[in-house]
């Protein structure tokens, strides 16, 4: 079935950033996020889901196992299951990205400190 961020379930998570889901299955999520200038997403880690983040517009920095890396427009980067990992707005405009996991994150997510 076709769809478009215009129509798909919109929430809000953290204390300023968007999601649309696109795809919400159990062995597939599709997400379209927006993260502000400046925000942060909290550190964690998934035991069984698989992601790739996908950036849209904008230029975002994902922490992974210690280890930053900056995503410009058109760049992704794959999240192994067990590995720490955050996303970062650290620029000074709006990041656009698709998150795609695999199986779905739902109740996989254990947040981390520092």
């Amino acid at each position: 079935m076709k769809i478009s961020k215009q129509e798909a379930s919109h929430y809000i998570w953290g204390a300023q950033c968007d999601g649309w889901h696109l795809v919400q299955g159990e062995t597939l999520s599709v997400i379209h996020e927006r993260m502000p200038a400046g925000t942060t997403e909290t550190r964690h880690v998934h035991v069984k889901s698989r992601q790739f983040f996908f950036v849209l517009s904008g230029e975002a920095c994902m922490e992974l196992n210690g280890g930053t890396y900056v995503l410009e427009t058109h760049e992704g980067i794959e999240i192994p299951p067990g590995a720490p990992h955050q996303m970062q707005n650290r620029s000074a405009q709006d990041v656009e990205f698709l998150v795609i996991s695999h199986p779905t994150t739902r109740g996989d997510r254990n947040e981390l400190n520092g």
